[in-house]
């Protein structure tokens, strides 16, 4: 087991920074997280980044945005920047459910406590920077962020808000996974450059009193003119959505009062090489020695596992990992891979069995296009819907044979696939032969020997018309794997379940549809338990339907659920199986006309 000291983790307070022998720093890094140095939590990973390039960083996790501010004071004015971020997560998505309710848990804080950062934490901290460093530049990033850098519907206060830039006064804004910017940032200021000289740098967001001329752009509709016609807003989240997903994207401006929002293109997706090198970088894989004798159930959850990739091509229509990461996957080398497998065997209390060996979608490693120059010139969202592109290769041959090398490491007695797995990109017939046999073996090889008791899929609904909305296959094709499924369990003599997930009041629901899954889970014995009901974030299609009542598209109409009464009584379906639910369903069912449907769904 490797023993590490506290200067082998980035320094928290000022007598940690002179344990290495530094009297200033460079950057400070204000995170809504606990510090854990693990490269699945961005704060370490663009600490560690910045490192690599030969500055001094300190990390303030979960500041004290009450009384003295004394946290944001304690390593003073750093030589170049400072860098905020709420976090892993989106602070209003951490701190309440999809009915507004305030969570009593925080699964990136020490021992699970809620309330140690603030709503809005990307606008708090900025603003207390702001008034403690007014000339001091702010560079804010992370999905909060990220997700926030246009014009954008706020769910929590029920209106339209102006893009982050405005609110928070910072100077720069990162999107989307911050190495490649964070790194240029790095080298203008190096350089001698200062934060204005960022603007032209890939990847960011500012906002500028006067408006960029430049050919390549597109003018969005401005803050004030979506405000006054929810169609311009539908107009624009298409626009936007188009260019987050092409590979060479076009710098997007947007007016807000007498400024503009000005989001220049992304960066080239990384490459492996590029990828490999930021798991090079000397994360401990351990939590800051300050949380000694607390548990982070964040880091619990993913302490054994191993991201093999990132990016989403699936393009769910509710999902923002491809206005995050992107959708096109980038790939770790197998060498990377089995090289963190190495240093995992090494951490506290490890057994020997891998939790996830996987990604946002866990079969989707290596897969990209065939022809690039195709790839270059699309702008779709999703590469499998509403079918799987003819020049998508969703050959599952290198996943197999990561399975097989990582299975013969003699210190790994098992490797488990946790995160979701795309059924339909398994059951997709490409007409090669051997493609086709190679999938068919993967999807054998992962039910006989990678789950661990449980897998877990995501049909999300079954009603065809929702399923389209949401850019989801067919429920069809659910119920043949399920089939599959089912086959492999009885022939090895496993116990494994199914466990699939489900979406109530999605824009199209209406409560007919939920009906309708009702009774079509029922007929396959399952009493549903991984279910939700549909929140609305920044920057996803659905989240834009349910406030203009528009798909962004066809700017047709669209029906959503919005009430508390018309959510509950969707979300009461999913537990046709709870006698205390059997009188609101039934009230529901003779509300819509759906008589026919009592008997069928409340007999036991």
């Amino acid at each position: 087991m490797t023993k590490y000291q506290l200067t082998d983790f980035l320094p928290t307070t000022k007598k940690e920074a002179e344990l290495r022998k530094w009297n200033t720093v460079d950057v400070v890094l204000f995170s809504g997280d606990a510090y854990i140095d693990h490269p699945s939590f961005g704060t370490a990973v663009i600490g560690r980044v910045l490192e690599s390039e030969g500055l001094k960083v300190a990390i303030v996790p979960q500041p004290d945005w009450r009384g003295d501010f004394r946290d944001f004071k304690k390593f003073e004015q750093p030589r170049m920047f400072f860098a905020v971020t709420a976090g892993v997560m989106d602070s209003m998505v951490n701190h309440y459910t999809a009915n507004k309710r305030l969570r009593s848990n925080d699964a990136y804080s020490p021992n699970g406590q809620a309330g140690l950062r603030p709503d809005r934490a990307t606008i708090v901290y900025c603003d207390i920077l702001k008034k403690l460093f007014p000339e001091t530049p702010i560079v804010i990033g992370g999905i909060e962020a990220s997700l926030r850098r246009f014009s954008h519907y706020d769910y929590w206060s029920d209106s339209y808000h102006r893009s982050i830039l405005v609110d928070s006064k910072a100077d720069l804004l990162i999107y989307g996974m911050g190495e490649q910017p964070i790194r240029a940032i790095a080298h203008t200021f190096k350089q001698g450059g200062n934060i204005k000289d960022c603007r032209q740098i890939p990847q960011t967001a500012y906002l500028s009193k006067t408006a960029p001329t430049n050919d390549n752009q597109i003018m969005l509709y401005s803050h004030e003119a979506c405000i006054s016609d929810k169609r311009k807003s539908a107009k624009n989240f298409r626009i936007i959505e188009e260019e987050s997903n092409k590979m060479q994207s076009t710098r997007l401006v947007q007016p807000v009062g007498q400024h503009f929002v000005v989001v220049n293109p992304t960066f080239e997706p990384m490459t492996t090489q590029e990828i490999d090198a930021v798991y090079e970088l000397p994360f401990t894989y351990l939590p800051h020695p300050k949380y000694k004798g607390k548990s982070i159930p964040a880091y619990e959850m993913i302490r054994f596992s191993v991201n093999t990739h990132r990016g989403c091509f699936g393009g769910c229509a509710f999902c923002t990992i491809s206005m995050h990461q992107g959708k096109f996957i980038v790939s770790r080398s197998e060498k990377s891979i089995l090289k963190e497998i190495a240093k995992i065997k090494d951490l506290p209390d490890f057994k020997g069995y891998l939790s996830d060996l996987g990604g946002p979608s866990a079969n989707m490693y290596k897969m990209q296009g065939q022809d690039k120059n195709i790839c270059s010139k699309c702008k779709k969202a999703s590469c499998i819907f509403p079918t799987v592109c003819k020049n998508m290769n969703t050959d599952h041959t290198a996943l197999l044979e990561l399975y097989k090398k990582t299975d013969a490491l003699p210190y790994i007695k098992k490797s488990f696939i946790g995160s979701g797995v795309r059924y339909d990109l398994l059951l997709h017939k490409t007409g090669n032969t051997e493609i086709d046999r190679n999938n068919s073996i993967y999807t054998e090889e992962l039910i006989r020997n990678h789950v661990s008791g449980r897998l877990k899929v995501a049909p999300e609904h079954t009603s065809g018309a929702v399923l389209s909305i949401m850019r989801k296959p067919s429920f069809e094709l659910f119920k043949k794997f399920k089939q599959i499924f089912e086959v492999i369990n009885n022939r090895e003599h496993l116990k494994q379940q199914i466990v699939p997930y489900f979406i109530s009041s999605h824009p199209g629901c209406t409560p007919n549809d939920m009906a309708e899954l009702a009774i079509e889970t029922k007929k396959l014995n399952f009493q549903l338990e991984q279910i939700q009901d549909f929140t609305p974030t920044p920057m996803t299609l659905s989240t834009e339907i349910y406030y203009t009542g528009l798909h962004p598209y066809t700017l047709k109409p669209t029906y959503t659920a919005k009430s508390k009464t018309e959510k509950l009584q969707q979300r009461d379906f999913f537990f046709w199986y709870k006698p205390e639910y059997h009188s609101q369903i039934r009230n529901t069912l003779k509300k819509i006309g759906r008589t026919d449907l009592i008997e069928k769904l409340l007999r036991k």
